[in-house]
């Protein structure tokens, strides 16, 4: 019920009731939620730390620096089975990235071709596009990672009638053997001319960009940078005098010998992943194009513009406002779904875990590094996307 002051001068204007107004009403929810939250998270920890002392175990992550007594199969730094748990986490989390970072880039690349291929005017590629998306879409990815491990790298032939491929590259149903470059004197300056020449590119991409806008014309761009990512490392490489050999993989008597391998627990996931997330890439992909109006199609055709440069000119930049907030999401989800490697063996953050697990006993612990570990990935990943977002984003005039 309102409540009427009256003024001096006679005047009446209503008093809101303290109990309806909606700056309390809203403190007051939240204060609740606040302490509903608070109150689980102490029942939840006074709970696990009862349990711990009936069970006599004690909790916290000095355990981390006790031996793994272990070994791994997939490391890509310097590990035994002598080395910590902590050590050992550290090589599963590394995979975990590896898989991850290669599985985006290949998906993107895939997504983005059979996302303009949808909207071919080719009837054959677009209908073989429309099969390749219906039929990842509508599949778990671990039957996917499964047919790649057990459907198609378990049926390559054995080690000993490996296919030997241009380049001594052996490929058989234990991974890819492929001769391991072994750098000499001076390899520091081949990764630093790599290193300049990329900034180099990305400055001179940007000043192309602009004297595109300002004249109409665009420099030579792919060109020059790969002169600048590739070329420049390759004339300090030449300086140098070459300073590079390979160890070359040898058929031993029952394994190969010597050489770099990617594992097909690796291959399987890696395989997996890319082409899954690929479906739901190309599908944003489409969205972002269709969602580009038709009249920017028609004004480049009306300026003689190819197809091929319009698209990739006019009218991905502008699909780009669409498609990356939604790709922020597959990438994310590529990253997460990494953690079925469990399934066939592979090293990851995961599988890793639950070995130390199995062997520690300390289950809150692990449980509380994954979760960790997974949501500081994904925020960076967030953060990235976030930012190149606002790069991408149409500045009005």
């Amino acid at each position: 019920m309102a409540v009427v002051a009256t003024n001096g001068d006679g005047a009446g204007r209503p008093v809101q009731s303290f109990i309806y107004n909606p700056a309390v009403r809203q403190f007051v929810y939240q204060a609740l939620t606040v302490i509903a939250i608070v109150w689980i998270f102490w029942f939840a920890g006074s709970n696990v730390i009862a349990n711990l002392q009936k069970a006599n175990m004690t909790a916290g992550f000095g355990f981390l620096n006790g031996r793994a007594g272990f070994d791994i199969a997939q490391t890509p730094i310097s590990y035994s089975s002598d080395e910590s748990y902590a050590r050992a986490l550290l090589v599963g989390f590394i995979n975990t990235l590896i898989v991850a970072a290669c599985g985006i880039v290949t998906a993107t690349v895939i997504g983005l071709l059979v996302g303009i291929g949808r909207l071919s005017n080719n009837w054959l590629i677009a209908r073989l596009t429309t099969v390749y998306v219906e039929v990842f879409r509508n599949i778990p990815p671990l039957l996917v990672i499964f047919f790649w491990y057990k459907g198609v790298l378990s049926l390559l032939p054995d080690v000993r009638a490996s296919l030997e491929l241009p380049l001594s590259i052996f490929v058989s149903n234990r991974g890819i053997y492929m001769p391991a470059p072994v750098f000499g004197e001076g390899d520091w300056a081949i990764l630093a001319a790599f290193i300049i020449g990329i900034v180099v590119a990305i400055v001179y991409t940007k000043w192309a960009n602009r004297q595109q806008l300002l004249t109409g014309r665009r420099p030579p761009v792919l060109l020059v940078n790969i002169a600048l990512i590739v070329g420049l490392p390759f004339v300090v490489f030449a300086v140098l005098g070459f300073p590079l050999t390979f160890d070359i993989p040898e058929l031993g008597k029952f394994n190969m010998r010597g050489g770099t391998v990617i594992g097909p627990e690796f291959l399987s996931l890696y395989l997996a992943l890319s082409f899954y997330t690929a479906a739901f890439i190309a599908e944003i992909v489409r969205a972002g194009i269709k969602g580009v109006s038709k009249g920017q199609n028609e004004a480049a055709a009306a300026l003689g513009i190819r197809s091929g440069l319009t698209t990739r000119l006019v009218v991905l930049p502008q699909a780009l406002r669409i498609i990356i907030p939604p790709l922020t999401s597959q990438y994310l989800n590529l990253t997460k779904n990494s953690s079925l490697a469990v399934a066939i063996g592979y090293a990851d953050l995961v599988a890793v875990g639950g070995t130390i697990l199995n062997q520690s006993g300390h289950s809150i612990e692990i449980i509380a590094i994954w979760m960790a570990i997974y949501v500081s990935i994904s925020l960076a990943t967030s953060l990235f996307m976030n930012w190149f977002n606002a790069k991408m984003a149409l500045v009005e005039r």
